[in-house]
């Protein structure tokens, strides 16, 4: 009786430090919440938190299917260029099937979208094809993609934007359903689709496996090349999403918008506890790491922070996740 209680009082520690290791990011994030609701003047509102929630909508969206992505071994650099790739094809496709009418149709702009959700589909299976038989790593291919999108949304609009929305489009970005922002039911519904992929179907297992082991998996019976290019395509598929949700808030196509997202991205996925290794990480966590990012920065306009201090606040946090991760992956 003795050795059993002994034993069951050294797996307490052990088990309550594995809680925190797996929690630590929540744990961070709701003692952050404490610390900016005593600080920080209307924070705890009801619109500032829906603010936040809106802000993030995109990020998060893109940061979600890059999630998967990163589990199965693979990254895309391309997210930010394909955001802004996405905002022009769709305000150039409207144009050009409205014939210059001042108030284009539902299915005009249906048709826009759709165009520009089927052009990040070609490119997430073009990258996957690079990949598999060519053999070029995604980190390379997906940066060589991001200029070649930034170019394509370059040419389209010519350096200028294209403004060919009907009035009621700006309801995608800044329109509310209950008074709650419409990105975020975006948001949430990209969350829900990650999230019973990766939990409970079998292609969610796949991915796990491959990044995993993909030897193991590939002797498994598992496609390899197929799950990766699933993944790819998600990903194109959520910045796609994000460009058209980006061109209802500023009304056009502009090739300027999304500038550096991909770091804010991959920044997100990192906090949120997925291994650069591949093989390890959750939708959850990304979300704790998507949220951790809007707090952080909605709490330094309200604490007034220099725009430029927010930058260097913003990569040291990144560095500091990379710095944790690499850690416990060592361990």
């Amino acid at each position: 009786m003795t050795n059993t209680s002994t034993t069951l009082t050294s797996r307490q520690p052990h088990h309550y430090a594995d809680f925190l290791r797996r929690h630590s990011m929540l744990l961070i994030l709701m003692a952050f919440y404490v610390l900016v609701a005593l600080t920080g003047r209307g924070f705890m509102t009801l619109d500032n938190q829906l603010n936040i929630l809106r802000t993030i909508a995109v990020p998060g969206m893109i940061a979600f299917g890059m999630t998967l992505l990163i589990i199965v071994g693979e990254i895309d650099l391309s997210v930010g260029s394909m955001v802004a790739v996405s905002a022009c094809i769709t305000a150039w496709m409207v144009k050009f099937l409205s014939s210059g009418a001042f108030e284009p149709s539902v299915i005009v702009v249906v048709l826009g979208m759709c165009s520009a959700i089927g052009f990040a589909i070609v490119v997430g299976q073009f990258n996957g094809i690079l990949r598999h038989r060519i053999g070029v790593p995604t980190f390379i291919s997906s940066l060589a993609m991001m200029a070649t999108l930034a170019g394509v949304a370059n040419l389209i609009t010519n350096g200028v934007p294209i403004e060919s929305f009907p009035s009621w489009y700006y309801v995608i970005g800044s329109g509310r359903l209950f008074h709650i922002p419409v990105p975020v039911y975006l948001l949430a519904a990209a969350f829900a689709t990650t999230f019973v992929i990766s939990k409970y179907t079998a292609l969610g297992r796949e991915i796990y496996a491959v990044g995993g082991n993909i030897e193991a998996a590939r002797l498994s019976g598992i496609n390899v090349w197929r799950t990766k290019t699933i993944c790819l395509i998600i990903t194109s598929v959520f910045a796609a999403i994000g460009g058209i949700v980006y061109s209802s808030l500023i009304n056009s196509g502009n090739s300027t918008i999304a500038r550096g997202l991909e770091l804010e991205v991959i920044s997100a996925c990192i906090i949120g506890g997925v291994s650069l290794f591949g093989g390890k990480g959750s939708i959850w966590g990304t979300f704790v790491g998507v949220l951790f990012l809007g707090v952080l920065l909605n709490a330094m306009t309200l604490w007034g922070f220099n725009p430029y201090a927010q930058q260097v606040v913003k990569g040291m946090l990144i560095l500091g996740a990379v710095f944790v991760n690499f850690a416990i992956d060592r361990r």
